[in-house]
């Protein structure tokens, strides 16, 4: 058992936890915003004239009854329970996801709008925090900037990853750093600038913002893909954490201290 290190400053522990908290209800009330109009299009307009839907999610009337259909591009899956129509046979629920997966869990998009919106800025105003601690103290540049060195034994490192070959060292290893890298510079920034993107406030201070993103809908189609890659990045998250000692990770995030390997240099960066 190697030494106790302090690894996680006070700033990033409680920037993390924010985090958290802002993604767990931004995902359950977008798809309560969401579910008001249950469809995905490529370009600047929608509607029955236009042939530009890539996901749309609903029911269908069929001789055995309503069923829940998910149409991705032209191919149509059958999602009842779960996707379109959920619930009981006596309460059936017609909605894209289902009250469980929503922020109310009934209708109420006024509410979800304001949820979301909520921690949407809280989520902006905590991640311009973390950026400012992180540049004085040194996490940025230690932690999260990848450098030449570590995109050269990013593969073995992923290699090392698949087979759960895990070390632990004071410093993130090469595929924590590109990982939180593409986090926090590629999906936070592409999800609040395509969040802004479809507000009419900013279309109107910011026109180039519909531009960059190829109009309204695109904007929102790549929000919501966003969405689904951090979903993504949770799940792989969570799975490492429990895959490389869940009390030993906890406890860095709680405390800042972490429990290194055996013979892992104070100074050093890992490397597994």
């Amino acid at each position: 058992m190697g030494p106790l290190i302090y690894r996680q400053s006070i700033w990033t522990r409680l920037t993390h936890w924010i985090w958290a908290v802002c993604l767990f209800f931004l995902l359950l009330s977008g798809l309560q915003i969401f579910n008001a109009h249950p469809a995905l299009y490529i370009g600047q307009q929608s509607g029955f004239e236009f042939d530009n839907a890539v996901l749309e999610i609903g029911a269908i009337d069929t001789p055995a009854g309503p069923r829940g259909r998910t149409r991705v591009f032209n191919a149509e899956f059958d999602t009842t329970g779960v996707l379109g129509l959920s619930g009981t046979g006596e309460r059936p629920r017609f909605q894209a996801f289902p009250g469980a997966l929503t922020i109310p869990s009934f209708r109420d998009l006024a509410t979800g709008r304001v949820v979301h919106f909520f921690f949407a800025w809280l989520l902006v105003g905590t991640l311009l925090v973390w950026l400012v601690a992180s540049l004085v103290n040194g996490h940025l540049k230690q932690d999260i900037l990848p450098r030449t060195a570590d995109l050269k034994v990013l593969p073995k490192d992923v290699l090392n990853h698949t087979r759960f070959r895990l070390a632990h060292g004071p410093r993130y290893n090469p595929l924590q750093k590109f990982s939180y890298f593409m986090v926090l510079f590629g999906l936070f920034p592409l999800i609040i600038l395509t969040g802004l993107a479809m507000s009419p406030g900013m279309n109107a201070a910011w026109p180039w913002l519909l531009d960059l993103f190829g109009g309204r809908q695109t904007a929102r189609t790549i929000h919501f893909g966003a969405m689904l890659l951090l979903v993504l990045f949770f799940l792989v998250h969570i799975g490492m954490v429990l895959v490389a000692g869940p009390l030993n990770e906890l406890r860095s995030m709680v405390t800042g201290w972490y429990r290194t390997s055996p013979g892992a240099h104070p100074d050093s960066e890992e490397r597994s």
